[in-house]
């Protein structure tokens, strides 16, 4: 038997070109145990090592320089007997692994490293390999055992029953056993009485004409032609083509019908006393095969799932194809990716993460049908092969199986977790007819159901075809327009709000692509993020950024703020902030000219070490800010110990911010929660007056947005900054005593005539027709007191009213409805939106009291009051005029 001390004393090499390699290899084996470990950065040292050690386990790179691990096997193979070469390969290519195999490696190992699943094979090939030896050790010493035992036939005898193989003598006359060991009655469950009064043939020995060609062969051949002991030489074999010697696996049979065992026999003919003896030596291979089996398991089955590996669906699916090509069937592959796994996977952990795909893959496998085939392509990517001789609704309705496979959560030792699938399918022979296309349509139209916004399917379409072929084409492209000098940058302005002067620029990268023109960022940057390309790009954004600023500088444009946008990539893979100072000395600007925008994924995706950056960044004069606050995941608490001068709030908070109160009241939060933490504030997207009027009123300190200007070339950004310098400071407007009334009604004929009526209690007068331009004007202007019309389409009065109160609760709010149910009167009420209901048609003197009286209520309570209120003389109503 083999200890785990005999494994552990097991010689291993470690053959790898990358030291990295090597050292974790050898520290993840030495520290569990293992005593006797080397390694070779050179794969041409491994032979003559091997010779000199004979070392259990080699643990062979594949690729290497000078000699790969192909190489190196086929060199080893004359060093080994039987070529059992002990190599475990290691390779990040899975399509080389069942090459290896068939090479005569062992097992494989994937890159990255799964330390579980490295040092689990590792074992078993170690295990595998000392019982080879030791049964190839014993064979041996058997053979030479039975050789100098000829002389007599009891010592002989001894010699078998010392054996736990089985040996079984054939007296060549009368071709029927005449002994067998202790070790044959043992392994077959017979009595040797019994054993003798079986025939060979039927105990499965071997055939009746194999036992005769055994005879021929020896009694044709010349005495000259045997050996010592009377075996054959090895001329003879090849002249009379004699087979004593031949090792052959075949079957025994075992007692009480159970079966049979496995073996290898080896022939031998010994002459014992007068008696010429034809000697088969059976060794139990049991424990082989199924080592042998285990590994073609490994090698075509996943671990983690029991599910096909990548290499064993796509046999499956070669197979599936011909099949339907003979049959004129149909098959569908749908290729299924977890939505959200990997959010769950890095906040639960990999343990729990592993646990919830051998639950989905075991619910996947319960969906399909008997003649289908599921399989794990990698990750959480899972794919099935149905074979199907109708429509492709068949395929719709496995997809949807699969998703409502997925209704209920996971249940992760205690932890609950739920799931959908986006699924891609592709058909043959429509789609495509060779497995690999077959499969990389399915996937491509897999990313469009994730894309269209998950938990769904989409059959592939000659359309994404042309896609795929173009983000191939678009990526081949990009490769080359760093050094072709196509990246250009633009420049959009920040404006200040409280002074309206220009306050800096945010750089923003264009691609002038030869023969399509400028190309903007939304179409090519989450390319460069994939690909890597967006470190190197990044690094010549900061230097353009820098070189610009030098330029401006000389012309006369000074004091003008660049921030340029970073990436986690350029963090985790790039040295950020050497190229930032390399930049800053090469172009002598002043650090705090340049300023840094991250989104919150890139400061959290490594924060120690981003916070320890970001602060030597500061120290140097660099300003930071967070781009698109308030869509990511940070963490408040870890918030505070970034360094961060300034907050931006993402445009999907801006673009409906006067008319949305949700919007309004997080922006409103964000502004407040960074001025407490001394921070600026910046809104992006602002593309209207009213926008930027609702800002500044709530104390934003800056704006970018098409509003003031769009991103503009260098030459017309400076040109802007210039005029815009030229000119006064414009402070905000200060209207708050002028008395506001702002009438909300769909009918002109009702605002004239209202409008008409209050302009004589010499009132600011705003009217609007409509919500949405209601909602524009309490944006632009400070309204006291709001008269609305009930019934009006899209929103009704009382729902406009409503979102009124969440966003300006200091205002009068009034219905004029000509509607007068009761409903309708208790909705307004009850919704507490109203201070007022007045009905249509109105009494003209009575309706200008009651207003005169909402506004004396209104300065009653946001006082002071002042009936002398009058609005400003340059204040016009351009629409109620």
């Amino acid at each position: 038997m083999i200890s785990l001390q005999d494994i552990r004393r097991a010689r291993i090499l470690v053959v790898d070109d990358e030291p990295v390699n090597v050292q974790l290899l050898e520290y993840l084996l030495k520290t569990t145990g293992y005593e006797n470990v080397s390694a070779t950065h050179d794969p041409r040292q491994v032979v003559s090592m091997h010779l000199k050690q004979r070392y259990d386990l080699i643990i062979l790179d594949l690729h290497m320089p000078g000699m790969d691990g192909f190489d190196v096997m086929e060199a080893l193979k004359p060093l080994e007997s039987d070529s059992w070469l002990p190599v475990l390969v290691v390779t990040a290519e899975p399509d080389k692994k069942l090459a290896a195999l068939e090479a005569g490696a062992r097992d494989f190992i994937g890159k990255p490293f799964d330390t579980v699943e490295v040092m689990t094979r590792i074992r078993n090939l170690l295990e595998v390999r000392l019982l080879h030896r030791e049964s190839q050790d014993y064979g041996v010493q058997l053979e030479r055992e039975v050789r100098e035992r000829t002389a007599e036939l009891a010592r002989f005898r001894g010699a078998m029953d010392a054996t736990p193989d089985a040996i079984f003598l054939i007296d060549t006359a009368s071709m029927a056993m005449v002994d067998v060991s202790d070790g044959a009655c043992r392994m077959l469950g017979f009595s040797r009485d019994a054993l003798l009064r079986i025939d060979p043939v039927a105990l499965g020995l071997a055939t009746r004409e194999l036992l005769e060609r055994h005879l021929a062969a020896v009694s044709e051949a010349p005495s000259v032609a045997r050996g010592e002991g009377g075996q054959m030489t090895h001329e003879a074999k090849i002249e009379y083509g004699a087979l004593p010697g031949d090792i052959v696996e075949t079957e025994l049979l075992r007692a009480g019908g159970q079966g049979a065992v496995p073996v290898e026999i080896s022939w031998k003919l010994q002459d014992l006393g007068k008696s010429r003896m034809l000697i088969a030596v059976a060794r139990d291979i049991s424990e082989r095969l199924h080592a042998q089996e285990r590994m073609r398991h490994m090698a075509s089955y996943d671990a983690l799932t029991g599910l096909p590996n990548r290499t064993l669906f796509f046999q499956n699916l070669r197979d599936a194809i011909e099949l339907a090509r003979d049959k004129h069937w149909r098959v569908a592959v749908l290729c299924i990716t977890l939505d959200r796994f990997k959010i769950i996977n890095d906040s639960l952990g990999t343990a729990l993460g592993d646990e919830l795909l051998r639950q989905f893959s075991t619910r996947l496998v319960r969906v399909v049908r008997l003649r289908d085939t599921a399989g794990r392509l990698g990750g959480d990517e899972f794919a099935l092969i149905l074979t199907m001789t109708r429509d492709q609704q068949e395929a719709v309705n496995v997809a949807n199986e699969v998703r409502e496979a997925l209704r209920l959560p996971f249940d992760l030792h205690g932890q609950q977790a739920a799931l959908t699938a986006s699924i891609g399918i592709a058909m043959y022979p429509e789609d495509a007819t060779e497995p690999g296309t077959l499969v990389k349509y399915a996937d491509t139209a897999m990313v469009r159901a994730k894309e269209a916004g998950r938990d769904g399917y989409r059959f592939f379409t000659a359309g994404m075809n042309v896609q795929v072929l173009a983000r191939l084409d678009l990526e081949l492209a990009l490769r080359g327009a760093l050094e072709g000098g196509q990246f250009v940058l633009y420049y959009q302005p920040k404006l200040e709000l409280n002074t309206g002067r220009v306050s800096g620029v945010e750089a923003l990268l264009r691609w002038n692509r030869p023969g399509f023109g400028l190309v903007y960022p939304a179409e090519f940057v989450p390319i460069m993020e994939e690909t890597g390309l967006v470190v190197r790009v990044g690094e010549w954004i900061v230097d353009e950024a820098c070189r610009q600023i030098a330029a401006w500088n000389a012309q006369g444009v000074r004091d003008v703020r660049v921030a340029v946008n970073v990436s986690s990539r350029q963090f985790v893979e790039g040295d950020l902030e050497g190229v930032i100072r390399a930049a800053l000395e090469r172009h002598a600007i002043e650090p705090g000219l340049l300023e840094l925008e991250l989104t919150e994924s890139a400061l959290m995706s490594n924060a120690e070490h981003t916070i320890a950056v970001l602060g030597r960044l500061k120290e140097l004069g660099i300003r930071i800010a967070i781009d698109d606050f308030g869509t990511g995941y940070s963490s408040l608490a870890y918030l505070k110990r970034f360094p961060i001068d300034k907050l931006k709030i993402d445009i999907a908070f801006v673009r409906d911010i006067v008319t949305n109160p949700d919007d309004a009241a997080i922006a409103l939060a964000i502004i407040s929660m960074a001025h407490s933490l001394h921070m600026q504030v910046i809104a992006e997207g602002v593309e209207t007056r009213a926008q930027m009027a609702y800002l500044r009123r709530h104390r934003c300190d800056e704006i970018q947005g098409f509003h003031f200007a769009r991103a503009l070339p260098c030459e017309e950004l400076a040109r802007l900054v210039l005029d815009n310098r030229a000119q006064p400071d414009q402070p905000p407007a200060q209207d708050d005593k002028a008395q506001t009334l702002l009438i909300v009604d769909d009918d002109v004929n009702v605002l004239t005539a209202l409008h008409r009526l209050f302009r004589r209690d010499n009132y600011r007068v705003l009217t609007a027709s409509s919500p949405a331009e209601g909602f524009e004007f309490l944006a632009l202007y400070r309204v006291q007191v709001i008269l609305c019309d009930q019934r009006m389409p899209m929103m009704s009065g009382t729902e406009f009213l409503s979102k009124v109160k969440e966003m300006y609760p200091d205002t009068i709010r009034i219905i004029l409805s000509g509607d007068t149910g009761v409903e309708t009167v208790l909705d307004s009420i009850n919704r507490g939106a109203i201070y007022r209901f007045y009905t249509k048609p109105w009494n003209e003197l009575q309706l200008r009291e009651n207003i005169r009286l909402a506004f004396r209520h209104y300065w009653l309570t946001y006082g002071p009051y002042d009936d002398r209120k009058t609005p400003r003389e340059d204040e016009g109503t351009s629409n109620a005029e």
